[in-house]
């Protein structure tokens, strides 16, 4: 008798003790939601609950009857990861970190009937946050390569996090690790939930990066891509044409460009693109004659008393840039043709036609005086070629004056007739503007 009262009163306090822990567990559970209801709207009322939620979990971890339960573990590894994502202690972090880390792994292994999957997802989430606040710190430190190993930590802890995933993107490329920041940005543009204007962003900086790499191809590759997915995007078609010159694929483009037109001729935008092309063709004709324009003086320097003879190449490109700039002309005006309004189309036709007229002008001032008939005849060529840029740099100003770019195509027009009573008035019109617009 005396032993089956011993025996019964044995199980009893078994049985007592493992609720006790139990209770623990639950008392754990009971805490950790409540922080997690209200920590978005105050963390500093949410985080004595957080305190007490360890004190509980800590006490069920440490009995052998629930220090082994999925849920014990899972439990633990979402509360020490919420403490290393909000203490600002960073010791402290990061001993809780390793904690969370530790559990979170038993959890995963543990888990098998998957009856623990909130608190394993809310564990995983805080880690990456807390990743991700690490990342910022250093990257606000001008720390690159932690920024980078911390916010690919978040990245590997959740894959498909598109903040993790940009950061990492960035950070690497700071570091100047083209090749993952590639990676990282080529898995950004795929996830079709990602924002348009995110994903525009993107390829921008995506096309950069091949770039710093020296891999044109890719570069033209990744730009081309981005134009077939938003092709009304003006940004990303200036950078196709800028890639294209640099791949030396502009006649790609063009040919591009004109079999968009065949199947889209009312598109008022293509026109401008084609017209955008020829300008930059002509504006990279125009850079290397002054490089050659620049080596010549130096080389003339170099043997005083020597006449130089006219250099070829600066007069073939001089009618190269000539040539795009007549093609860019027509290009816009047919989009002028579809809506006169056309802002952008507007300024660059009249931009196209006074470039020339400047260049006239220019190499006439640089003629010997004893080639007078040779100075007014170009003076009379400049002349006409201002006046058919007219109507266009003043129906730009009138349709955005508060664009530098039309004032500045005005004040030229007027320097070039030797108006400098209106370019001075276009001048203080400049000067009025915003420093953001200036």
């Amino acid at each position: 008798m005396k032993i089956k009262v011993l025996i019964t009163a044995l199980f009893a306090f078994i049985t007592i003790s493992a609720f006790a822990q139990k209770g623990e567990l639950s008392d754990a559970k009971d805490d950790y939601t409540k922080y997690d209801g209200l920590r978005a709207a105050n963390m500093a009322l949410a985080k004595p609950a957080l305190t007490t939620a360890k004190a509980h979990i800590d006490k069920a971890a440490a009995n052998a009857k629930t220090a082994t339960m999925p849920e014990t573990y899972a439990l633990k590894a979402a509360i020490y990861a919420s403490l290393a994502s909000t203490d600002a202690d960073a010791p402290a972090a990061a001993t809780d970190y390793a904690t969370a880390e530790d559990a979170l792994t038993k959890a995963i292994a543990a888990d098998t009937k998957k009856e623990n999957t909130l608190y394993i997802q809310h564990a995983t989430t805080e880690l990456a946050q807390a990743q991700l606040n690490k990342g910022v710190k250093a990257y606000q430190a001008k720390n690159f390569d932690e920024a980078y190993k911390a916010f690919d930590a978040a990245r590997q802890l959740i894959p498909t996090d598109t903040t993790a995933i940009l950061y990492t993107a960035i950070s690497a490329s700071n570091t100047k690790n083209y090749p993952v920041a590639i990676t990282n940005y080529s898995a950004l543009v795929a996830i079709p939930t990602y924002s348009t204007k995110g994903r525009v962003d993107v390829y921008n900086d995506l096309t950069t990066l091949y770039l710093y790499n020296k891999d044109t191809t890719g570069a033209m590759k990744v730009i081309s891509e981005a134009v077939t997915k938003f092709p009304n995007n003006a940004d990303l078609r200036k950078r196709e044409i800028e890639v294209s010159l640099q791949a030396g694929q502009s006649g790609d483009l063009i040919t591009k460009i004109e079999t968009a037109i065949k199947g889209d001729p009312g598109n008022k935008a293509l026109y401008y693109y084609e017209g955008l092309t020829y300008s930059q063709i002509a504006e990279v004709a125009g850079n290397e004659i002054k490089k050659l324009e620049k080596a010549d003086k130096k080389a003339a320097a170099a043997k005083p008393g020597v006449k130089q003879a006219p250099n070829p190449q600066i007069a073939k490109l001089k009618q190269t840039r000539l040539d795009n700039f007549t093609k860019a002309a027509e290009q816009y005006k047919k989009a002028i043709a579809i809506d006169p309004n056309y802002f952008e189309a507007v300024m660059n036709v009249g931009y196209v036609t006074i470039a020339p007229a400047i260049d006239i002008y220019n190499d006439a001032q640089q003629l010997p005086t004893t080639q007078q008939k040779a100075y007014d005849a170009d003076m009379a060529k400049a002349n006409a070629q201002f006046e058919l840029a007219k109507p266009y740099v003043l129906k730009a100003v009138e349709l955005n004056g508060q664009s530098l770019d039309a004032l500045t195509n005005l004040k030229s027009y007027y320097l070039g007739k030797k108006d400098a009573e209106n370019a001075n008035a276009v001048q203080k019109k400049i000067d009025a503007l915003p420093k953001a617009a200036q």
